[in-house]
């Protein structure tokens, strides 16, 4: 769930060592560090201070399996100790990022000195890690599946070997919102082929990132066809665009009492007093920016900037600049959330406190599994929906991101040990849930931006804008997603239900 600044910026080696642990669904990703000059720097300029231009220094990465998706059974006992455990993870990988950084030299010279001085200590620390996070679960009566600890080790490659590459292609089980199933394949739209090169200096996004949206062929399918049973009804709840600048890089869900688990800022609308110490009694007690004052929700997604050498007021804090996501904060013109039914039956009631993640921020590296990204243009949401580019919309013409998350839940679970499999999506032909599941309100989001328009030339594109993001995603388009944790008060979650399956339209 960007980088701005065209002036001269902080050495790449001091920025990864000021970045801590990044948890993203736990302790995997590409460490990317450039070896020559950074594409920030402005002996590099040809536009000017809002200038976005591609990486042509080479790039090395280093490679680590994500361990925390493979953690699919951790007793809820063991699952502060274990998230402490994914942190120190990504830490980890941090370290060895400004390791790789600041040896430039010493790699020269030695054509063994990756393997020898970063990737296999990195192997040794990361192992322990694991061990230790074997120990958590097992402490508290858990079963844990020692095939994990294979996991420890991460391998070292040039930019033209990275697996990211080769998973730009966005399909999947993404839907939009409005319960279309996007094509996304193997893109290559306008003549641009998404690529696997480093972006600015290894942080992104890079010329290929874009594309001009009238040069994209329809992809958008139908929706399932409406049964007898189908819920019908909508219920939008209005809470603002986050005009009061609620941020922070904390990620309650995933990196719960790690500061910066994110590492990258988010836009909060709903409830007001959402960080990574929070609880569900601070849930209930934080306020909300929403119209009804009974949706305590929390709804929350990475803020997009716009990369026109301006800087953010957090250019030197974590999940700004010191993650490397740059530029100007863009709010949203308008965020609809509208909770919407079911084609193939009627819907429960979302139980007090579910919490679920759409889509994947480390999508770049893990792959395309958990991926939900829709970016689009108003005028064109009904034809074209985009995953792993971000659309160069025509003149008068806005940028548009769209979510809709999971809408059958397994009747038990609040969350998961990796955040995804107490929920899931329905099988797109028929809008049948997955045995065992039970159909909840589809929460559906819809975010749109005024944008400058960006120009993309000879390989550099000018008024860039990008997701925030983990600094090795390289800000892709791909990697947008949307947290959400669900807090009603007053009856307020069966009113939804109610109206959605009554088939009226509610607010």
């Amino acid at each position: 769930m960007g980088r701005n600044t065209r002036k001269r910026r902080t050495p790449l080696a001091t920025k990864a060592i000021a970045a801590s642990a990044a948890l993203a669904l736990g302790g995997g990703g590409l460490i990317w560090a450039n070896f020559y000059a950074s594409a920030h720097e402005s002996n590099n300029q040809t536009w000017g201070g809002n200038q976005t231009k591609a990486a042509t220094a080479q790039v090395a990465t280093v490679s680590c399996p994500d361990v925390g998706q493979k953690l699919t059974n951790v007793p809820w006992r063991a699952r502060q100790g274990v998230a402490t455990e994914l942190a120190n993870l990504d830490k980890q990988i941090t370290e060895a990022y400004a390791r790789l950084a600041s040896t430039r030299n010493a790699q020269a010279k030695d054509p063994s000195f990756v393997q020898n001085a970063i990737v296999g200590p990195l192997k040794e620390k990361r192992a322990a890690t694991i061990d230790r996070i074997r120990i958590d679960v097992q402490r508290v009566g858990g079963s844990f599946d020692t095939s994990l600890q294979q996991l420890a080790a991460c391998t070292a490659q040039t930019a033209d070997q990275t697996t990211a590459g080769g998973q730009q292609n966005g399909g999947g089980q993404q839907q939009n919102g409005g319960g279309q199933q996007q094509n996304g394949g193997g893109q290559q739209q306008g003549g641009q082929q998404q690529g696997n090169n480093g972006g600015q200096g290894g942080d992104g996004p890079a010329a290929a990132d874009f594309v001009d949206i009238t040069r994209v062929a329809p992809n958008v399918q139908g929706k399932p066809q409406n049964t007898g049973n189908a819920s019908t009804g909508t219920f939008t709840t209005r809470c603002g665009v986050n005009a009061n600048q609620n941020h922070n890089s904390d990620n309650v869900i995933v990196a719960p009492g790690v500061t910066n688990g994110a590492h990258h800022v988010h836009d909060y609308v709903g409830n007001q007093k959402v960080n990574a110490f929070s609880s569900n009694q601070t849930f209930l007690q934080g306020g909300s920016s929403c119209q009804n004052r009974n949706d305590l929700s929390a709804y929350y997604w990475p803020v997009i900037r716009l990369q026109d050498g301006t800087q953010e007021k957090d250019a030197n804090a974590d999940g700004g600049g010191k993650d490397l996501n740059v530029g100007r904060i863009l709010v949203a013109q308008q965020a609809q959330i509208k909770y919407v039914g079911s084609p193939a039956s009627k819907v429960v009631a979302m139980p007090q406190f579910l919490r679920i993640i759409t889509g994947d921020a480390k999508a770049f590296t893990n792959g395309t599994a958990n991926a939900n990204a829709h970016w689009s243009c108003t005028g064109f949401e009904n034809k074209v929906q985009l995953t792993t580019q971000y659309p160069i919309c025509p003149q008068g013409s806005k940028v548009v991101r769209t979510f809709a998350f999971q809408n059958c839940w397994d009747g038990q679970n609040i969350d998961s040990a990796n955040h995804r499999t107490h929920v899931a999506f329905p099988d797109p032909a028929s809008g049948v849930c997955p045995n065992g599941f039970k159909a909840i309100p589809q929460l559906t989001m819809r975010l749109v931006y005024n944008v400058p328009q960006p120009v993309v030339q000879n390989g550099q594109v000018k008024n860039a804008y990008a997701v925030d993001g983990f600094p090795e995603q390289l800000h892709k388009p791909i990697t947008d997603h949307d947290d959400f944790i669900s807090v009603t008060s007053g009856g307020l979650a069966n009113r939804i239900a109610n109206c959605i399956n009554s088939g009226r339209n509610c607010a």
